[in-house]
């Protein structure tokens, strides 16, 4: 068996950890609290590490479990992300001002959409379009079948879809 290191094995997790947390909680101070909750509770079960099989998994479940709690506690649900502070600017010639406001504008709904989605959908839509996670892994994080996962990133998909277009077409 492989001798797990927190520094070398939990510690970079950190970032993956923030991101799913953000997706979950929508609000930047919260995901930080829970990454920093996720990494004591994982050291405080550090006799635990040899009988892990993945201890990503065991991280991010960790993680996500934390996030859900707090955001029942908090009911941050109506919140969205903080206001573009992730959107890289577009510094090429091609894209004029207008052009900007427009790709801002739609990147701005497509979150508002994504965070209006039930919490497994968004987590699942998280985990495998922005983390590049396998519907195995995902399975595993979850705990549900792949199937439920294929289902849920599938009606997660055509449901931001839909409000996309309904959205273009006739406007908010």
């Amino acid at each position: 068996m492989k001798k797990i290191s927190f520094r070398n094995d939990v510690l970079p997790l950190k970032n993956e950890l923030y991101r799913l947390a953000l997706r979950i909680t929508l609000n930047p101070a919260d995901a930080e609290d829970v990454v920093q909750e996720t990494m004591m509770k994982v050291w405080n079960r550090r006799q635990q590490w040899e009988q892990i099989e993945s201890m990503e998994a065991f991280c991010l479940t960790i993680c996500r479990n934390l996030s859900l709690d707090k955001t029942r506690k908090m009911s941050h649900q109506d919140q969205s992300l903080d206001s573009g502070e992730h959107d890289a600017p577009d510094y090429s010639y091609a894209a004029n001002p207008e052009e900007q406001a427009i790709g801002q504008d739609r990147v701005r709904l497509v979150r508002q959409l994504i965070n209006s989605l039930p919490e497994k959908q968004r987590t699942v839509m998280q985990l495998r379009d922005f983390e590049g996670k396998s519907y195995k892994e995902i399975a595993a994080i979850l705990n549900i079948s792949e199937e439920q996962v294929k289902v849920n990133i599938f009606r997660a998909r055509q449901t931001v879809k839909q409000k996309y277009i309904e959205a273009e077409e006739y406007g908010l």
